[in-house]
Order: structure tokens, then C-alpha cells, then sequence
């Protein structure tokens, strides 16, 4: 069984894990919303609590949030290079030729800031429900059958191709090949890869979409979803207190950014 990374900690039991999918799913991304309004660097601390109650309640380990910064982490580095040197007028200090400019650093710790916020809330929606459960609430949100398909569909298939890519990448340096060797066969071999990549996975969702197709796929309407969920006065609760935080955020940001 291929573990899918994002619901492995979907057992356990916590508040959150307890919490229906739909009122989740509704709270959490008015939540989101809310968090990606914010300009104003005065709400950092107020956004950054939030999404640390929230993390704490979930009760996932902390591994299971810093694992998941090491990509994501490259961008910020991008950012953390690019726009202390380039954005603003207001120089700090000097190194060399490079100048630390204010507003540079002001952005960079606002923009770092609401990426640890939505990821952390972004990690506590899908971490602690399973994935097919996720997709069964949107369904029950009437988000279209075939956008939900497609979602759950591409979740899972991504990592087949991720073993496809890693199959082929083993292949290529049992032949002696390095990619870290800048040359035109390199590139050229990195693009025959890419594209083999790319007409194995097309014909991969052909026989996917065939053999769903011969099993009755959108023959009828998938009805269970209307019995999945039950909601409690707890779960209406832990509702009104998201989306009044939600509110809360974006009100302040307005009255902030009115005030200057």
C-alpha cells in the first residue's frame, strides 16, 4: 500500500480530527481566505496564534509540518534573496555591493509569515480526515462530481508517476548517465525523459478512464455522500468561532489599512 503522505496521521483523535468534513472544509478555508487578506504586518501575531491553536489541537506531530517545509522552503529562499536587495528605497545597511533594504525585509517577514500560516492550516484540513473523506464532503458542498473525480484522481496518481520517474532516473544512471553534467546529449536526454514521462502518463489515463467507463462510471449519481455526515451542535460550534476568527482577521485589516 502506497503511502499517500498527507493523511497518515488521519487516525488519530483530536478535536479537529473529530470535527465533521464539511464544517472543516468550510471553516478552514474561510480561515485561509482571511489569512491571504492580511497587509498589514501588525495582524502577523494575531494570524500566527491562530494558526498555532489550531495546529496544537490537531495534535500531529511537528515532523509532520517541518517535513513538509522542505520544498515549499526553496521558494521562500528565492524570496529571501530577491527581495530584501530589490524592493524598497530605504537602505539598512550595506555587505559589498549589495544593499539590506527596509521594505524588503518588512514583506519577506509578512509574505514568510502567512506561508507558514496557510500551510500549517492547509496540512490540519487534509491531515486529519482521509483523503476520500475530504473529497466526499466537497461533494456533499456541491462541488462538481467531476472536479472532485479529478482531484482525487490526480492525488493518486501523482506518485505513480513519481515511482515511473524515479524507475527511469535508476535506468539512466545504470547507463552512465549524470545529470549534473551540463551538455547538449544531457539536455537532450533530460527532454526524451520528459516527454516519455509525459505520453506514458497520457496513456495511462486512457486505460484508467476505459476500464472506469466499462465499470459504470457516471451511470448514476453517487449517493453516498448524503449519509456520510452528521453534524453535531459541537461541530456547528467549532464552525461559528472559524469563521468569526476569519471575520475578525479580515475586519482588522481593513480598519488598519484605513487608518493610515
Amino acid at each position: 500500500m502506497i503511502d499517500l503522505g498527507l493523511d497518515t496521521f488521519a487516525h488519530l483523535d483530536s478535536p479537529i480530527h473529530n470535527w465533521d468534513a464539511r464544517f472543516k472544509l468550510i471553516g478552514m478555508m474561510a480561515l485561509i481566505f482571511g489569512i491571504s487578506f492580511v497587509q498589514d504586518l501588525r495582524l502577523l501575531p494575531l494570524i500566527l496564534c491562530i494558526s498555532m491553536i489550531i495546529f496544537l489541537l490537531a495534535r500531529l506531530p511537528l515532523d509532520f509540518l517541518v517535513s513538509r517545509l522542505r520544498y515549499p522552503g526553496v521558494f521562500l529562499l528565492a524570496v529571501a534573496i530577491v527581495l530584501p536587495l530589490f524592493s524598497g528605497t530605504t537602505v539598512l545597511f550595506r555587505l559589498g555591493p549589495l544593499a539590506i533594504r527596509h521594505e524588503g525585509l518588512l514583506a519577506l517577514v509578512l509574505i514568510v509569515g502567512k506561508f507558514l500560516c496557510i500551510l500549517t492550516l492547509g496540512l490540519v484540513l487534509f491531515g486529519t480526515a482521509p483523503l476520500l473523506t475530504n473529497i466526499k464532503a466537497m461533494r456533499a458542498l456541491r462541488l462538481s462530481p467531476i472536479l472532485a473525480d479529478m482531484m482525487l484522481l490526480t492525488y493518486r496518481y501523482i506518485f505513480e508517476l513519481g515511482y515511473d520517474l524515479r524507475t527511469m532516473e535508476i535506468s539512466m544512471r545504470l547507463r552512465n548517465f549524470r545529470a549534473r553534467r551540463l551538455s547538449l546529449h544531457g539536455i537532450n536526454t533530460l527532454a526524451s525523459m520528459s516527454g516519455t514521462l509525459l505520453v506514458r502518463s497520457y496513456e495511462q489515463s486512457e486505460r484508467i478512464y476505459k476500464a472506469m467507463i466499462l465499470r459504470g462510471y457516471g451511470s448514476a449519481e453517487d449517493v453516498s455522500t448524503k449519509v456520510l455526515f452528521h453534524a453535531s451542535s459541537r461541530d456547528t460550534i467549532a464552525l461559528i468561532l472559524t469563521l468569526l476568527a476569519a471575520t475578525v482577521i479580515v475586519v482588522a485589516e481593513i480598519i488598519l489599512r484605513g487608518s493610515w
